[in-house]
């Protein structure tokens, strides 16, 4: 049972980026619904169906050590009555050992929230790297003005 009650989509979204920045699983396990259909994908990484191994994927990524400072943009929702989806812009900073900045990148995110009994519990967290821009072939170049 549910300890944590997210009366909005937007607090339980809240409470998952400040586990996930505290390394803390209780509090992140708290966002996620007890569904066995829930779905996380990290960037790179493989689909994980189901409450069970949403969870070890959490326990093995807060044991490895990385800190994370996320900073939120470009945020775009969509609600219903019982539904939410989240489209975003994860801004990473990986912290080192000290506190020292290291590693910097970009995670375009969609978290999808449901409504339940209990409050608002997310059910799906999907990550995907940010490709890099593309280069315009559309745009003519002019040739270069000869005078003679």
């Amino acid at each position: 049972m549910k300890k944590t009650t997210f009366p909005t989509p937007q607090d339980a979204e809240a409470a998952f980026y400040e586990a996930l920045e505290r390394a803390d699983l209780d509090a992140m396990m708290e966002v996620w619904s007890d569904d066995d259909e829930v779905s996380c994908i990290h960037p790179g990484g493989p689909r994980l169906t189901g409450y069970e191994q949403v969870r070890e994927n959490w326990v093995q990524i807060f044991k490895s050590g990385q800190r994370l400072q996320v900073h939120l943009s470009d945020q775009v929702v969509v609600s219903g009555m019982m539904f939410s989806v989240h489209s975003l812009h994860e801004n990473i900073l990986v912290r080192r050992e000290g506190g020292i900045a290291g590693a910097r990148s970009v995670v375009v995110a969609t978290n999808v929230f449901v409504r339940a009994g209990s409050g608002w519990r997310m059910v799906l967290h999907h990550g995907s790297p940010v490709p890099p821009p593309a280069v315009r072939r559309d745009i003519p170049v002019e040739a270069p003005k000869v005078l003679h």
